[in-house]
């Protein structure tokens, strides 16, 4: 060990445990709280990052990696960009020092000085860049540049265990690190470097570069929550611990479909029979488009109508959600037609080579159109206050838009001169809706808009649908729109999912999301593919998801429909991860399904479950393995049993059964799929037993050699039989 490295050693070793302070030293800056220890050098690097309490080095040694630098895209200082060429160059850190709670830094061949100031508290270490001093050498032709990318921490983080990439923190059962944003502006990121994980925060000069921050934890996995909590006090975030921790935060929901003041006590009865205690409306229910919420007619007394379904949902026991898209408007409504709003997005910029007429029906324009969009219902251009849409374009000059059809969406048909600037309109992928330009104020607006419903309608639960649905940058514009959402909702929602997160949606979007709708047939391997991966994915963030979105399908001619196995299948799959599901509630289908009391019922039961926390560690691990399925059986003294199970092949598609051993004896659950039947077991009666449910026995009759057994309802045989004879005595059976 050299010298410096020997020094770094014993000074470390001398540092008080107390209190948050920070110190220098002739080659080293030692910044501190109770809990951690970070080393930096004076030319920039990180030396050390400890874990106080059990003494860990959460850094890689051996690694070169500024802590801080900034970046432009391509050199803009005079003599440099006649050295290097035109592409981005990033400049490290070369040059740190300390005066009193800032960091001043210094760059490798650029004239500039960051001052970085610090907010030591015992829960975190913030950073914020709050001065960047630029020094005009007194020869050549200077001025000062611009900078575009800058790097407020970057730390070569030991890998762990588990990195929650949503959250952006490495941890294990010992240790968790974790830089995250204190505000909407910080880009944070993580990048793969073999051994260890380079924990970034940074910014952007197309959103903010100024007095923009980020903080470092560096404390246990049991405490890295309320640390994070602090620090979104600290900073006014939005609460997204206080959320995960609220009762609500394990409730599954009933998603409402066409509910209306005639028809919500019904949807409430089946919602209580699922065991729900979260009802949640569409918007579309109620709002004839996206953007203005105008009412339906179905309401005819507007919020009036909306507050009795809202306030039935309450006196049921039951939380009212909202289930919003937010960032972009009908096409229907009066954002988009027949005046579009100048505040709707434009993916690209074109100038008008020519004039056009009224009846003009191609657009030629100085710019190659290559790369718009070709898929149908997304062609549209906004030429002023008409919309306008293409059939084709040329890629060669002379560059044309061809086959357009004016005044689209009942906009007005204009001439228009030649020079006059344009743009293609940004459809979304349904599409039905026009995105918004995230840079002006129409989301603030929208969001204020959906404020005041939540607040008149009582909403305790968002659902933020179509977060993709912004522009670049992704990263900042995904979490701003909800931002500009959720500050306008009053109170705050007890929690809430969405579509599309990035770092900061962690505050808000505190349940990460649901998928869209499977068929039944294929429902395992949906959720194996999808729900269960994300569940153990997103967990390393602390955070779980929806198991949801799950149709409600009645059987018919194509499909068995939603079966009593196939919700047990989800909701134990979802209940291994603590996590809810979401079911969508259409009452046609729950009133023409023949088995809906038994489908709700097995909802219930896990519901029950779940929220309990009745389910051991052991068991929850059990319920991980996608192969295996269980029954969550409610035993003869109202306790439950976590049985697993297996399917029983019969002769008809109708007959659904599992066989489990339970006491020495094999058990068979079994119902029919579409309705009623008699099922004729080669087995005589007196050898089993029939259950309407543990504890219940029903009656059964003998015809000749066999037992007849009524199907339909889900029922239990007992069976004093290894499994090997219930298998063969299921495929003899046969429905007379």
């Amino acid at each position: 060990m050299n010298k410096i490295g020997l020094l770094v050693v014993v000074l470390l070793f001398l540092v008080p445990q107390s209190h948050a302070v920070g110190k220098c030293g002739k080659d080293f800056i030692v910044i501190e709280n109770v809990e951690m220890s970070l080393v930096l050098s004076t030319d920039g690097k990180a030396i050390s990052l400890k874990h106080k309490p059990t003494g860990q080095e959460c850094l890689e040694k051996g690694t070169n990696y500024p802590v801080f630098a900034l970046t432009e895209f391509r050199p803009y200082d005079n003599e440099l960009f006649l050295t290097y060429p035109a592409k981005p160059r990033t400049f490290a850190a070369d040059t740190l020092w300390r005066e009193g709670n800032s960091l001043k830094v210094g760059f490798e061949e650029i004239a500039y000085t960051a001052t970085i100031s610090l907010n030591i508290t015992n829960d975190y270490i913030g950073f914020k860049l709050t001065a960047l001093d630029y020094e005009i050498e007194k020869f050549g032709i200077k001025r000062r540049t611009e900078i575009d990318e800058f790097t407020l921490l970057q730390l070569p983080v030991k890998k762990r265990r588990y990195f929650g990439e949503w959250l952006n923190v490495e941890w294990d059962d010992k240790v968790a690190v974790n830089v995250l944003a204190t505000d909407e502006f910080a880009r944070i990121d993580a990048f793969d470097k073999g051994s260890c994980r380079l924990l970034y925060a940074g910014m952007d000069n197309r959103v903010k570069l100024m007095n923009v921050g980020a903080a470092l934890i560096t404390t246990t996995k049991e405490k890295l929550l309320d640390r994070i909590e602090q620090l979104e006090r600290d900073y006014q975030l939005p609460l997204g611990v206080e959320s995960r921790r609220q009762e609500a935060y394990k409730y599954s929901y009933y998603e409402l479909r066409n509910v209306t003041t005639e028809n919500i006590d019904k949807h409430i009865a089946f919602a209580r029979k699922g065991g729900f205690k979260m009802m949640v409306i569409y918007y579309v229910d109620f709002a004839k488009s996206m953007g203005h919420f105008n009412w339906r007619t179905n309401y005819p007394n507007g919020m009036k109508d909306l507050q009795t379904i809202t306030q039935k949902i309450k006196d049921a026991g039951m939380i009212p959600g909202f289930h919003i898209h937010y960032n972009k408007a009908a096409k229907n409504d009066t954002y988009v037609s027949p005046v579009p709003d100048a505040r709707l997005n434009l993916r690209r910029i074109f100038t008008l080579a020519d004039s056009i007429g009224v009846e003009a029906s191609t657009i030629q324009v100085e710019e190659n159109p290559e790369g718009c969009t070709m898929e149908n219902g997304r062609r549209l251009l906004k030429i002023g206050n008409e919309l306008v849409s293409y059939s084709g374009y040329t890629t060669q000059p002379p560059y044309q838009f061809t086959g357009c059809r004016r005044g689209e969406l009942g906009t007005t048909v204009k001439a228009v001169e030649k020079g006059f600037k344009f743009g293609l309109l940004d459809v979304d992928t349904w599409p039905l809706f026009i995105r918004f330009d995230q840079k002006t104020n129409i989301q603030n607006e929208v969001g204020e808009r959906i404020g005041r419903i939540c607040q008149e309608a009582g909403f305790e639960f968002i659902y933020f649908d179509g977060a993709e649905d912004v522009h670049p940058p992704y990263w900042y514009n995904v979490p701003k729109a909800q931002l500009e959402v959720y500050n306008n909702l009053n109170p705050d929602p007890v929690c809430s999912e969405g579509a599309t997160k990035s770092h900061f949606s962690w505050h808000m979007i505190t349940r990460g999301n649901a998928f869209d709708l499977f068929q039944p047939e294929y429902i395992r391997e949906a959720t194996q593919k999808y729900p269960m991966y994300a569940a153990e994915y997103t967990a390393q963030d602390f955070t779980s998801i929806n198991f949801g979105w799950n149709d409600y399908l009645a059987p018919d001619s194509s499909s068995t429909g939603m079966q009593p196995d196939m919700y047990e299948y989800i909701c134990s799959r979802a209940a291994a991860w603590d996590c809810p599901i979401a079911l969508m509630g259409k009452l046609q289908e729950l009133e023409k399904h023949p088995r809906t009391a038994d489908n709700l019922a097995v909802v219930r039961n896990w519901e029950e479950v779940r929220i309990n926390d009745l389910l051991t560690k052991e068991q929850k691990e059990e319920l991980k393995n996608p192969d295996q399925e269980h029954i969550l059986l409610k035993n003869e003294d109202e306790k439950f049993e976590l049985i697993p199970y297996q399917q029983l092949d019969g002769m008809s598609e109708d007959l659904r059964a599992f066989w489990f051993r339970r006491d020495g004896k094999t058990w068979v659950v079994y119902w029919h799929v579409r309705g009623e039947a008699r099922l004729h077991l080669p087995i005589a009666a007196g050898k089993i037993q029939l259950l309407k449910q543990p504890g219940v026995e029903m009656n059964l009759n003998q015809e000749g050699e066999g037992a007849i057994v009524p199907v339909g309802d889900r029922r239990f045989l007992i069976l004093d039989v290894p499994p090997r004879k219930v298998k063969d005595l299921w495929m003899q059976a046969t429905l007379p």
